[in-house]
């Protein structure tokens, strides 16, 4: 099996690590209590008000007595997520870049693949390794680390998926040239944000929320199915309507930052083409008419505003 550490940098200079968790070119030393290498540096006064606000609640949690067919099960609700597993390569390497408490990354971890499970949050990552460890998978490595100096090695990666983050950082343009290089030529970048539109009716609700001081938040289909949960509803309350930092695009914003950064656009999730029958999620889309992909996104309020309103684009790394 890879050593994952072929798969891992030093944030500061992004050369190799060595066996004890140093840098073979700077020297610089790190730990890896628990299992989770700690491969950060400084962060800014921004970015680390995010990390505490995840320590305080990690996002998303796991219901208590899970086990792994319930959690696949309940993974596999999501059109997305299986075709995202049917598209990938079985013996792909993976960088989960900003994975929370690591679901996407365990659903994944299956046949030959080798996962890299990166979050800034400890405490997440924390709840993602005892998931893992409850389901006994073990083809997933968790590592706290800073996506704007990223712990990761540069081009060793097949895919680099990265949903629900980066609208979190304070330059989230700059935060995807960090990521996007993590990929190697003819790899796959799959970046998952909040979209401008569709998140209209999630800010509407949070108004109400915040007049009311959240106690009454009206619509919310999230907060209605883990009403019998209390950690997972504050934790989707928390993330959804209290997070410090939020940014928003349109699908034409995020095109725009793959071509900065090398990456050729092939396909938003949803589609933004009108009746596009979607088969193979890495395959080019067969349109691209600026007026569908508007009509589309402003249909997006109804199909993903009552969850939150976050569209997914892909590329290929050139």
């Amino acid at each position: 099996m890879l050593d994952v550490r072929e798969l891992l940098a030093c944030p500061s200079c992004r050369s190799a690590l060595s066996a004890g968790w140093s840098c073979v070119a700077c020297g610089a030393r790190f730990d890896a209590r628990d299992g989770i290498p700690d491969l950060r540096v400084e962060s800014d006064p921004r970015t680390e008000a995010v990390r505490q606000f995840y320590e305080r609640a990690p996002f998303p949690g796991y219901p208590a007595r899970d086990d792994l067919a319930a959690f696949r099960a309940r993974a596999e609700r999501s059109p997305f997520a299986k075709l995202l597993d049917r598209a990938i390569p079985a013996d792909a390497r993976i960088a989960d870049i900003g994975c929370g408490t690591g679901q996407m990354s365990l659903y994944l971890a299956h046949s030959d693949r080798i996962i890299v499970a990166a979050d800034l949050s400890r405490a997440s990552l924390a709840l993602g390794m005892r998931a893992a460890e409850r389901y006994r998978l073990d083809r997933v490595q968790f590592v706290q680390t800073d996506l704007h100096r990223p712990g990761l090695k540069p081009g060793a990666f097949d895919i680099v998926y990265s949903s629900g983050v980066l609208h979190h950082t304070p330059n989230p343009p700059l935060a995807f040239a960090r990521v996007a290089p993590l990929a190697r030529s003819g790899g796959i970048v799959i970046v998952g944000v909040y979209n401008t539109y569709a998140r209209l009716p999630l800010r509407l609700r949070r108004v109400v929320a915040r007049l009311s001081r959240f106690r009454i938040v009206p619509f919310d289909p999230v907060l209605r199915e883990r009403r019998h949960d209390a950690a997972r509803r504050e934790a989707w309350l928390r993330d959804q309507y209290q997070h410090p930092e939020e940014h928003r695009y349109t699908a034409s914003e995020i095109r725009r930052w793959f071509s900065a950064n090398d990456v050729d656009y092939l396909r938003t999730f949803p589609s933004t083409v009108l009746e596009d029958e979607l088969g193979d999620l890495f395959a080019r889309a067969a349109d691209d008419w600026k007026v569908e992909s508007w009509l589309a996104q402003i249909g997006w309020m109804r199909t993903l505003g009552h969850e939150g309103g976050l569209f997914v684009t892909i590329g290929r790394r050139r």
